[in-house]
C-alpha cells in the first residue's frame, strides 16, 4: 500500500502506456472527468441526441445562473426547498435494549417518511451481523420506497403525487446520463455507524447511526460529506444537522455538467456531476480558476474537488481484477449475483463498483449494495431452492446468507481485508454433481460460478494495473484506468447496437409538414446479430470471441430493454421535432388554397398543440426560432378564417 507521500507523486516512465495520466490528487481528478475521451475515441453512434442535451442545456440558462454564485440566489425560495434538492432528510438511529433499532431523530423534523420505510433504515444503518464493526464505519444502501409514502416529500419543494421528485430532480434528469438518474421508487441512504465501548452504558457498548437518506445516487460526494457531518455530530450532537441543513439549503441546484462551489462546515467541496454533453461541461480546472469575486470568499475553506457520482473501482475490485470481464458479461446479461463480505463497507463499495463496469449503459435490474434479513425483499429475494433466483445484484454480510443463497449460480465471497490479496480471489468452479451446501460449507474467498465467458480474457489490464501496484501508483489513478478500460469496452459493445438502430430511422425527405410522424422500423433481433460478424466490436477493441452469443443474451435482459426505450423515446423526439422543424418552414400560404374552412381549423388546432409541446415537453429538441416560425405560420392560418369563426378559436 503506497503512503500519503507516494501517493501524492508519481515516477511516470517513458515506457509506460499511461505517460498522460497526472502526479497530483487535483489533476488526477480533473483527468477522471476526461477519462471517457479514450485514446481511439470511442463514441456513441447518437449525435441527435448530443443535439438534443445541448439544446437542453441553452434552454434551461436559467437554471444554470445562480450554481456558482450564492450571492444571487432567490431569496423567495421557501424554506428547505434547495435542502430537499439534495437530501431528503438526516436520520439518527440508535440502539434501545428494549425496542432495538430506532429512530431517534428525523431532521428536518416536519419531514414525513412512511413506517415501512423508517423500520428499513432502522435495520440498514447498523451491521446485519457481529461483524466485529469498532469504530467508526461508513456504507450505502438503496431501498424499495414504500407505495404508502405518496406524501413523502420535504414540505417544500413541488411535487406530483404521480411522479413524487422534486422539479428540480425532473431537469436534472434530463441532463444526466440514464446510470445517475433519480428513480421515485428507491430511496438511497449514505450512513456512518459507530461502536465504541461505554461503560456506563447497559449494553457496554455505545452505538449509533447517522444516516443521510436521498433520492441522489451521487456516492462519492454524500460519503465524502459525511465524513464531515457525522464526527462534529457525534461530537457536539443536534445542533450539527441544523448546521449542516441551513448550509446545504444554500447550495444551487444539482446541475450536470458543470463544477459546483459546495460550502459545509469549513471545507469546500467542488463537485461536478456528469452530463450527456461533454461540449456543455467545461473542463475542471478552467471552473476550478473561477473570478475572484466567486471564490474570494470560500478562499479560507477546505477544498476537496469530486466527481458526484464516482466509486473508487481499485480499492473495490482489485482482489477481482482476473475475472472482472467475466462479471461485466454477468452484468449486461442480468445475471443474479451475490457478494458476500464480512462488512456492510465492503460489501456496497463492492456492489457499487459492479454496477459501475457496463456504464454508459444503465444497470436496470435491482441492486442492494447492502441487504438484510430484514428487508421487506427478504422473502422474495431468497426464495426456495426449488426456485430460479430472481434477476438481482445483493450485498451482504450474514452468515446466514451463506445458506439461503446457496442455489444462486454466481457467488462472490470476500474475506476480511478487501485489499489483503494481491494474488486475487479463485474462481471456483459449482457443478452439477457437487451439492451446494458442500460447494459453501468451506467459506473460502472466492468467485463461486460455473459460467462460461463468451469472449477471451484481455489481458492488457491486467498488466497495466499489476505494473501499476508494482510501482506504487496511486489508486485515483488505478481506478481511472480501470474506468476507462471498461467504458471502452462498454462502448465498442454498443456501438454495433448504434449502428443498427440508425438504419431503423426514416430518411428526412419523407418527413412531410402535412402528415403524421412515421415511425421507426421494427428492431428485428435475427437481422442485427447477423451483421455482428462483420461489423461487431471486435473491429473497435481487441477482444475476441463469441460476440454474438453475448448480444443473444443481453438482448432478453432488462439492459436492452430500457436502452431501447431510450432510444426509441430520443428518435421519436428527433422525429417530431424535424416534422415541426418542416411545418415551420413550409409554404402555408400555398397550402391553404383550394382547403376547406374544416381542414383549416384543424390545421389551426394541429398548430397549437405543437407549440404547447414545445412548451410542456423541454427534452424536445426544438429551437427558439423553430417555435416564432410556427407562431407565425398560425397567425398566418388564422388570418385566412372568417373573422367570427377566427373570434371563437381565439377565445377557446
Amino acid at each position: 500500500m503506497a503512503t500519503p507521500a507516494e501517493n501524492n507523486k508519481v515516477e511516470l516512465e517513458n515506457s509506460d502506456s499511461d505517460t498522460s495520466f497526472l502526479s497530483d490528487v487535483e489533476e488526477v481528478d480533473h483527468m477522471k472527468i476526461l477519462s471517457s475521451s479514450g485514446a481511439d475515441g470511442l463514441q456513441f453512434v447518437d449525435s441527435y441526441f448530443q443535439r438534443e442535451a445541448s439544446s437542453l442545456l441553452t434552454d434551461n440558462s436559467d437554471l444554470y445562473s445562480n450554481t456558482c454564485d450564492n450571492s444571487s440566489l432567490n431569496t423567495s425560495l421557501l424554506p428547505w426547498e434547495r435542502l430537499a434538492d439534495w437530501i431528503h432528510c438526516f436520520c439518527v438511529v440508535t440502539f434501545d435494549l428494549e425496542i432495538g433499532q430506532m429512530i431517534e431523530e428525523i431532521y428536518p423534523s416536519h419531514v414525513t417518511l412512511s413506517e415501512q420505510d423508517k423500520t428499513s433504515i432502522c435495520y440498514l444503518a447498523f451491521p446485519d451481523s457481529n461483524s466485529g464493526c469498532m469504530g467508526d464505519t461508513q456504507f450505502h444502501f438503496r431501498i424499495r420506497q414504500s407505495s404508502a409514502n405518496v406524501d413523502g416529500n420535504n414540505g417544500s419543494s413541488q411535487m406530483d403525487l404521480s411522479n413524487p421528485i422534486p422539479k428540480a430532480h425532473s431537469r436534472y434528469n434530463q441532463l444526466c446520463p440514464p446510470a445517475f438518474r433519480t428513480d421515485s421508487s428507491y430511496w438511497w441512504g449514505f450512513a456512518y455507524f459507530r461502536q465504541v465501548k461505554d461503560k456506563n452504558l447497559r449494553r457496554g457498548y455505545f452505538q449509533k447511526s447517522l444516516v443521510i437518506v436521498t433520492r441522489l445516487p451521487f456516492v462519492e460526494l454524500f460519503q465524502e460529506l459525511m465524513a464531515v457531518i457525522a464526527p462534529e455530530f457525534f461530537d457536539k450532537g443536534s445542533i450539527c444537522l441544523e448546521i449542516s441543513a441551513k448550509e446545504i439549503d444554500q447550495w444551487p441546484r444539482p446541475v450536470p455538467g458543470i463544477v459546483l462551489n459546495l460550502p459545509l462546515l469549513g471545507t469546500l467541496f467542488q463537485v461536478r456531476i456528469p452530463s450527456f454533453s461533454a461540449a456543455a461541461s467545461p473542463s475542471f480546472s478552467t471552473s476550478l480558476t473561477a473570478s475572484p469575486s466567486k471564490t474570494s470568499s470560500n478562499s479560507l475553506l477546505r477544498r476537496r474537488c469530486l466527481i458526484a457520482t464516482d466509486v473508487d473501482l481499485y480499492s473495490a475490485l482489485a482482489p477481482l481484477l482476473p475475472h472482472l470481464q467475466m462479471l461485466w458479461e454477468l452484468l449486461l446479461c442480468g445475471e443474479p449475483l451475490v457478494v458476500m463480505a464480512t462488512s456492510p463497507s465492503i460489501c456496497s463499495h463492492v456492489v457499487q463498483a459492479l454496477v459501475n463496469l457496463i456504464h454508459p449503459l444503465q444497470y436496470c435490474l435491482d441492486y442492494r449494495p447492502f441487504f438484510t434479513i430484514h428487508d421487506s425483499e427478504f422473502k422474495e429475494y431468497t426464495g426456495r431452492p426449488s426456485d430460479p433466483p430472481p434477476s438481482v445484484l445483493l450485498g451482504v454480510t450474514n452468515p446466514f446468507f451463506a445458506k439461503a443463497l446457496q442455489h444462486w449460480p454466481h457467488i462472490i465471497r470476500i474475506g476480511g481485508d478487501i485489499l489483503s490479496s494481491s494474488a486475487g480471489l479463485k474462481i471456483r468452479a459449482t457443478k452439477s454433481n457437487v451439492s451446494s451446501s458442500s460447494k459453501m460449507s468451506e467459506c473460502k474467498p472466492g468467485v463461486y460460478t460455473s459460467y462460461k465467458s463468451h469472449l477471451t480474457r484481455d489481458k492488457a489490464l491486467l498488466k497495466l494495473i499489476a505494473k501499476g501496484a508494482q510501482t506504487r501508483r496511486p489508486n485515483q489513478v488505478q481506478s481511472a484506468l480501470m474506468r476507462r478500460h471498461f467504458l471502452e469496452l462498454t462502448q465498442s459493445f454498443i456501438i454495433p447496437l448504434e449502428r443498427y438502430f440508425a438504419r431503423l430511422m426514416p430518411l428526412q425527405k419523407s418527413i412531410s409538414p402535412y402528415k403524421a410522424v412515421p415511425g421507426l422500423s421494427p428492431f428485428k433481433a435475427e437481422e442485427f446479430l447477423a451483421s455482428v460478424e462483420h461489423c461487431g466490436p471486435q473491429l473497435t477493441t481487441g477482444v475476441k470471441g463469441d460476440w454474438t452469443g453475448l448480444y443473444r443474451r443481453f438482448l432478453r435482459t432488462p439492459n436492452f430493454e430500457s436502452w431501447s426505450q431510450q432510444r426509441h423515446q430520443e428518435a421519436n423526439n428527433k422525429l417530431r421535432a424535424l416534422q415541426m422543424d418542416a411545418l415551420s418552414q413550409s409554404d402555408i400560404t400555398s397550402w391553404l388554397q383550394g382547403k376547406r374552412e374544416v381542414e383549416v381549423v384543424d390545421m389551426v388546432l394541429r398548430l397549437r398543440e405543437k407549440l404547447n409541446v414545445t412548451l410542456a415537453e423541454e427534452t424536445l429538441p426544438v429551437s427558439p426560432q423553430t417555435r416564432l416560425h410556427l407562431q407565425g405560420q398560425l397567425d398566418t392560418v388564422l388570418q385566412s378564417l372568417p373573422e367570427d369563426l377566427r373570434s371563437v378559436l381565439k377565445a377557446s
